[in-house]
């Protein structure tokens, strides 16, 4: 059984995904204590103990401390991922994104095909939203070979949640390391100004502004405005930067008392700044490959904005896990993964 500490470099629930998604694919067991200990609210928040419980469910695991509050668990797989029809409930608003994460690799490299349903929120503070894991996660993952689809069924926000994800996966992946070094010319950018419950020149206004901002790019700018309801009230942006050889995501959350024009501005002020580097990922994108490339057939490589503590902490737990040569270079801000 491995031993993690669930407070070292980032300290947040990351480390608790990123061993259970690693302990399903390869079946060794792993007991995590200190979780999340330098948090305001240590231990296990809804989210998590959803993330314990779905991979606990798709390779039949025996666990222990899995409740809300809990700084220390025990989870050993009773065998491989098992492919089937899912469904998991987190009962607040916490990120079923993070939920849905955690086990969309396992699902993708299992003997058959699966449907995962989640609710929870999809759009919420502190985690990647519903659009970037269907826009710029997945199609990385369909990038190395995996074969899934994501939808977006019903948007979640705070403070009600209601949001509702759903995942084809076809499993039986074998995945590729890529070269991500360089990330070529721009393809496209487009995106998605959603208003949930909310009048529909809220998120037309935000287009606008987005495309109007957008027009130094070497591309025109996609960005379709969208309302949308739901049992929770919400605004925001969400946009994604293709390159041929290269992704980016960018997204801002409104809330009250943020103008359209606002929430706008700071999205595209993002995708400009990533565009004007050299980076073939974003930097919240970096730490969430690191496990896909880990276990991919052949070496992978790509640059990052930033060296951030969540990669470096994701690295740490990748460590743990896999037997592999991964380099950080902190001045080139490469990442070669032998």
């Amino acid at each position: 059984m491995l031993y993690l500490d669930g407070s070292q470099g980032e300290g947040g629930g990351q480390i608790v995904r990123t061993a259970l998604t690693l302990s399903a694919i390869s079946g060794t067991p792993v007991r995590i204590e200190r979780i999340r200990a330098g948090r305001q609210t240590a231990g296990l928040r809804p989210q998590h103990v959803a993330a314990v419980r779905a991979a606990a469910d798709i390779c039949a695991a025996h666990v222990e401390g899995a409740a809300v509050g809990s700084e220390a668990i025990t989870f050993a797989p009773g065998g491989p991922a098992r492919p089937g029809r899912y469904e998991w409930a987190i009962g607040t608003a916490g990120s079923a994104v993070l939920v849905m994460q955690t086990v969309l690799l396992p699902l993708a490299l299992a003997a058959g095909p699966s449907e995962v349903r989640v609710h929870g929120g999809t759009h919420v503070p502190y985690s990647p939203s519903g659009h970037y894991l269907r826009d710029v996660y997945v199609p990385f993952l369909l990038g190395l070979g995996a074969d899934l689809t994501l939808f977006l069924e019903t948007y979640g926000w705070m403070p009600e949640g209601g949001g509702t994800i759903v995942a084809q996966v076809k499993g039986g992946a074998q995945p590729s390391g890529v070269d991500m070094r360089q990330r070529g010319r721009i393809e496209r950018v487009f995106g998605t100004a959603v208003g949930c419950n909310l009048p529909s020149h809220i998120p037309q206004r935000i287009a606008n502004r987005a495309i109007n901002l957008l027009e130094t790019l070497e591309v025109a700018a996609d960005v379709r405005p969208l309302r949308a309801r739901g049992i929770s009230t919400g605004a925001g942006l969400f946009l994604v930067a293709e390159y041929a050889n290269g992704r980016g995501g960018f997204g801002v959350l409104g809330r009250k008392g943020m103008p359209s024009e606002v929430v706008a501005e700071k999205a595209v002020t993002a995708l400009l700044a990533f565009h004007a580097g050299s980076a073939s990922v974003d930097a919240h994108l970096a730490d969430q490959i690191i496990v896909p490339l880990a276990l991919a057939q052949g070496a992978s490589a790509f640059v990052t904005p930033e060296i951030t503590a969540h990669l470096l902490t994701n690295i740490g737990v990748v460590r743990a896990f896999v037997e592999r040569p991964i380099a950080v270079d902190e001045r080139s801000r490469v990442v070669v993964i032998e």
